[in-house]
């Protein structure tokens, strides 16, 4: 075996503790292994190499009437919508627009594509602010 340092915080640490206590493992370090094993064989086609893991198992979810069949204890993520691929190629031409220096063609563009008010539009005005700060200021150069 591999060792691996994790760190918690103390109020998890104290729930491992309470677990250990009541019997459900035997140790922090074997429920830490089934915590990972466990994750990885819902999250992935991982196929849990810790001993008496049905077992530990069973006894951390005595309490939820649970079977395998049952849905999934981690929700599947949200597939991206046309609309996600959208937003993220209109972001990618704003910082491209950013990178050119060229923030008016940029701050046009955002108002073409969505409403000031709209978070997207803020959220893409977000993006210039750096490009904003890069670029010498105007009355600098007339106070020379």
């Amino acid at each position: 075996m591999v060792k691996s340092t994790v760190r918690f915080p103390e109020e998890v640490l104290d729930k491992v503790e309470q677990m250990v206590e009541e019997g459900m493992c035997s140790n922090k370090s074997e429920f830490q292994r089934f915590a990972v094993e466990y994750v990885l064989s819902k999250a992935t086609d991982h196929d849990p190499d810790i001993m008496a893991f049905d077992d530990i198992r069973t006894e951390i979810f005595a309490d939820q009437e649970q079977t395998e069949d049952e849905g999934e204890d981690i929700p599947p993520a949200d597939p991206a919508s046309a609309g996600d691929d959208t937003f993220i190629q209109i972001a990618t031409r704003v910082r491209q627009f950013g990178r050119r220096e060229q923030i008016q063609t940029a701050e046009e563009y955002i108002d073409t594509q969505y409403p000031a008010s709209d978070p997207r539009s803020i959220l893409l005005d977000d993006i210039l602010v750096p490009y904003r700060n890069q670029l010498p200021d105007a009355d600098d150069d007339n106070d020379e």
